[in-house]
């Protein structure tokens, strides 16, 4: 899958988002060295705090689907003008899924006229992660 497949499947699960509070659509596509994808989308909560971001739903899928590394590339699309970036909690949990294959994926930051392409340890960088603890 190229780069603007990969694009164009974060921009389709984006389509799912229920963000009824922000109206900020976001979505996250994951590619794997296997070729496989797994997308996600961001889901709100009348709680603010409860929310879920499309980075993590994305990987919440793919764990909860048994992949524990392969990751090659991150596409997240949002609404914004520039390029959206994840946030900081989801770049720990994306490096936790990456450090799981000894990966340092490329994450395609996507904005409506351009893409920052950005390795994912240069937006978190000295991360804590599995080998962290051992």
């Amino acid at each position: 899958m190229t780069d603007e497949e990969l694009i164009a499947a974060a921009r389709a699960a984006s389509r799912h988002s229920y963000s009824p509070y922000s109206n900020f659509a976001v979505g996250a596509a994951l590619r794997f060295a296997d070729g496989s994808v797994v997308t996600g989308t961001n889901i709100e909560n009348a709680s603010y705090g409860l929310a879920l971001c499309a980075e993590a739903v994305a990987v919440s899928k793919a764990m909860a689907d048994g992949v524990r590394g392969g990751l090659e590339a991150v596409a997240v699309t949002g609404p914004g003008a520039d390029p959206i970036t994840p946030c900081g909690r989801c770049r720990q949990v994306l490096n936790e899924l990456a450090q799981l294959g000894g990966t340092d994926p490329e994450v395609l930051c996507v904005g409506p006229d351009s893409v920052r392409k950005v390795r994912l340890s240069d937006l978190l960088p000295d991360a804590f992660g599995p080998a962290s603890l051992g």
